[in-house]
């Protein structure tokens, strides 16, 4: 470790910089390709389901390498202008992970019980309204676990970006091996640093997920305590009432 310089050191802590933007903005693409693909493959017109299985049929059977390097190398031979590197893979991970997040999307608001759905129907609710209101809060919660792990994915997946010369951490690593000579600490750090990024993505989309039960109330219930000055009495009809509760389930 006593080969990585304060500069190697400031290369690297800068590919993690690169790194998190890129997972913020392709995450945020592929939110909103997720969302539109997802619901779109839900719709009752037969013509725009057809479409939304087409992108994600596509997408889900294409190389994401491949891909970003054909958006940077070939799409500016046919439209005559060219992303910069960053953007070329923002666009590709968003786009690739979007379709992933579709599945998610699409299974989630297929699990809403059609007796919601009905409700909204009877209380004359148009289908934007029914969505908004009845099926995206149900929803939501079942989608935060699997987009956990599809975030963790595209946090990885962005080591792809290195090929277009993008500074990413993998990037970087690739640097600072070169300066140094040494593989093993430099990609020793790098694998921390990517578990550290990953763990804190996880502890917050656990809190997103705590909040979207809490929203539609499947919070856990706090049971009620016992103090050691509650009378016999008391205690009796706690007991009573918790073998209440256990005999109606």
């Amino acid at each position: 470790m006593s080969e990585i310089t304060p500069g190697l050191w400031g290369l690297l802590l800068h590919g993690v910089w690169v790194t998190v933007e890129l997972t913020v903005f392709s995450a945020a693409l592929g939110a909103v390709v997720a969302f539109a693909v997802g619901l779109a493959r839900t719709h009752r017109l037969r013509i725009v389901r057809f479409l939304a299985g087409a992108y994600f049929e596509l997408f889900r059977g294409t190389s994401a390498l491949v891909l970003m390097i054909w958006v940077f190398f070939v799409v500016p031979l046919t439209l005559g202008w060219q992303l910069v590197p960053m953007w070329a893979a923002v666009l590709t991970l968003g786009c690739t992970y979007g379709a992933y997040g579709s599945e998610i999307v699409r299974g989630a608001v297929a699990a809403v019980p059609q007796g919601q759905r009905e409700a909204g129907i009877a209380l004359g609710f148009p289908p934007a309204q029914r969505l908004r209101k009845i099926v995206l809060p149900q929803a939501w919660p079942e989608m935060v676990p699997p987009f956990n792990n599809l975030l963790i994915e595209l946090l990885k997946g962005t080591a792809l970006v290195s090929v277009l010369g993008v500074g990413d951490i993998t990037f970087a690593a690739q640097l600072v091996r070169n300066a140094t000579g040494r593989s093993a600490p430099v990609y020793t750090v790098v694998l921390v640093m990517y578990f550290v990024l990953a763990f804190l993505l996880t502890r917050a989309m656990r809190l997103v997920e705590r909040r979207a039960k809490a929203g539609v109330g499947r919070a856990p219930q706090a049971e009620p305590a016992v103090s050691a000055k509650t009378g016999p009495d008391q205690r009796q009809d706690l007991a009573h009432s918790s073998s209440a509760a256990g005999g109606a389930s």
